[in-house]
């Protein structure tokens, strides 16, 4: 009885031990060569031809009861917060009911030649500064 309790109790200690001998993540703090190396980042796509995508998809962007005109777009720059690319768009735009509401300044996001996401800038953007071109 003795015995079946003592291999029972190495059985379970042998796999106690296995299981710790995976890889750590990158930021565990253990020698570096038990640790995982850190993926490589994405290769980084060509830029975008922001201003054929704008005039393909201008809808994407702008509501098109909006009226946008006098359309201008920035250089793009490669994304920091992911994959792609983002520019800046800028146009004059109108109300609902046909009252006008100035200038509008957009941020999108291109990803894989599509404009993925876009949002209105807010005070800590760079589109302030950017150069803008019309399309």
């Amino acid at each position: 009885m003795r015995r079946i309790g003592f291999h029972i109790a190495l059985v379970a200690g042998a796999a106690l031990a296995l299981a710790g001998c995976g890889f750590a993540d990158t930021r565990s703090p253990v020698p570096e060569f038990m640790r995982a190396k850190a993926p490589e980042p994405a290769p980084l796509e060509p830029p975008p031809n922001v201003k054929r995508l704008l005039k393909e998809k201008l809808d994407s962007v702008f509501v098109a009861a909006s009226q946008p005109s006098d359309v201008r777009v920035s250089e793009p720059r490669p994304n920091l917060r992911g994959p792609g690319w983002t520019a800046c768009v800028k146009a004059e735009v109108v109300s609902v009911t046909g009252k006008p509401l100035g200038t509008q300044t957009y941020r999108i996001e291109i990803s894989d030649g599509v404009i993925a996401d876009r949002r209105q800038i807010e005070p800590e953007d760079t589109c302030t500064s950017e150069n803008y071109e019309p399309i």
